[in-house]
């Protein structure tokens, strides 16, 4: 879609405003609004934001960091492309943004920027990733006082829990379907008031942007059901969190090969797909901080909760931190993908996304073997049995995988020093914000956040 296009589509759909959105380095979902009328001027030229937005935590405080104070502009500029009607909100449409120096260059702290330099750096190598955010969320109903209650205590996959949320649901699906993002499937899931509405995979670019509406989508929705949801990695303690596991698979540059794929191994994986999932593993240690980058994050994290905590991979092992998925039957040929399991609702997944093809390529780039796949649990291995085998436990908190990634000179290569410096100071400032706290104070701010 163009300009012309998008200009003409808010016109018929009768829009008001316009949500110039983007995604922080707290990996809060921010943004200005335009009126209809200032829209062909606003794509052309961006509205105005201070550079010092990408130093601000989730919690609103402003990080000291080089450059990114009062003094300083850039501009949002808004990707006709990703132009959706809101279903949600009457009047209003929303874009996705890139940010822009004033001199109309691409600004390094940019995440969505990123996000299309990784894109291009993938396509030196003649791949093109196919990607999606396979999400789970938990819907409360408001208590009073700042408590809240999950919708149901059903059973996973159970009926009930379909009943209890079914009107919810159906709007929510309805919501997607007039935003163009077709649903893959629905499920109640184990936790409680807990569910699964995975989307469809779509290049990275759209995968990333699709992320962004999921989550306000869902927020939205619920919101009008008098229900809050939320995509916090572990809103209730004692129930399961909520992953946000990233499949992708890697395709020839005309889209009729999948690159992951090889009939002859004896999990269907091609040697570039091993050697992907090597890079993976390799890097996982700093990319959590990509992928899992909240302190509520790593209460998801532990072994034995079907979330991984370990740096293994293998076919349909869904304690594995890289779960090569089996194709459908007939069609192994183009459906089998990858999994990382290892990643939630809280991240920007610009920077998600991202991070994943610099660790993926890197493995490519130096040839590396993932070694033997993992057909059993690894967390049931002996610490000696993981040794042997090469298997790892990462990092248990944000401060660990922050420290990762400022050790992993990939990833920071790739991420360049504009934005891994403020990303880093604001994680590493919600580190200390939330320990010096309880957990009251953590998951009411995770909950309603996220």
């Amino acid at each position: 879609m163009n300009k012309e296009q998008a200009i003409a589509a808010c016109q018929a759909a009768n829009v008001r405003l316009i949500r110039f959105l983007y995604c922080d380095n707290g990996c809060t979902i921010r943004g200005k609004l335009v009126p209809v009328d200032r829209l062909a001027g606003r794509i052309d030229a961006g509205q105005g934001l201070t550079v010092a937005m990408q130093a601000m935590n989730m919690l609103d405080q402003l990080q000291p960091v080089e450059g990114m104070g009062p003094v300083g502009e850039i501009r949002l500029v808004p990707d006709p492309n990703s132009l959706v009607i809101l279903p949600y909100a009457p009047h209003n449409a929303a874009m996705m943004c890139d940010m822009l120096t004033l001199d109309q260059e691409p600004w390094g702290a940019c995440p969505r920027t990123f996000l299309k330099r990784m894109i291009a750096r993938a396509a030196e190598h003649d791949i093109v990733m196919q990607a999606t955010f396979e999400n789970e969320f938990s819907l409360f109903k408001d208590e009073g006082d700042g408590q809240y209650a999950p919708l149901d205590n059903a059973l996973c996959f159970s009926s009930i829990a379909m009943t209890m949320a079914a009107e919810v649901i159906d709007d929510m699906v309805t919501a997607f379907q007039e935003q163009g993002i077709p649903i893959d499937a629905y499920y109640p899931e184990l936790g409680h008031g807990q569910y699964e509405l995975p989307i469809r995979h779509t290049h990275a670019l759209a995968a990333a942007d699709n992320q962004i509406w999921f989550r306000e989508t869902v927020r939205n929705v619920a919101y009008q059901h008098g229900l809050l949801a939320s995509l916090a990695p572990k809103p209730l303690p004692d129930q399961a969190g909520n992953g946000c596991h990233i499949h992708w698979s890697l395709w020839d540059p005309t889209g009729e090969r999948n690159l992951l794929y090889d009939p002859q191994d004896p999990y269907g994986v091609s040697e570039l797909g091993r050697q992907f999932i090597a890079g993976v593993l390799a890097h996982l240690p700093g990319l959590l901080a990509l992928t899992a980058p909240s302190y509520n994050s790593y209460r998801r994290l532990q072994p034995h909760f079907w979330s991984s905590a370990y740096t293994a991979w293998g076919p349909d092992n869904r304690e594995a931190s890289v779960r090569v998925a089996s194709g459908k039957w007939g069609r192994e040929a183009s459906t089998v993908n990858m999994e990382l399991k290892a990643s939630d609702p809280s991240n920007n997944p610009y920077l998600a996304l991202g991070g994943l093809i610099a660790a993926g390529l890197d493995g490519i780039e130096r040839k590396l073997d993932p070694g033997d796949a993992s057909l059993i649990d690894p967390g049931n291995l002996t610490e000696e049995e993981r040794q042997a085998r090469g298997i790892h436990r990462y990092p248990t908190s944000l401060i660990d995988a922050v420290a990762a990634l400022e050790a992993d000179n990939v990833l920071l290569a790739a991420l360049g020093s504009e934005l891994s410096t403020p990303y880093i100071a604001v994680k590493r400032s919600e580190y200390h914000a939330f320990a010096a706290e309880d957990v009251d104070f953590e998951i009411k701010h995770h909950l309603y956040k996220f």
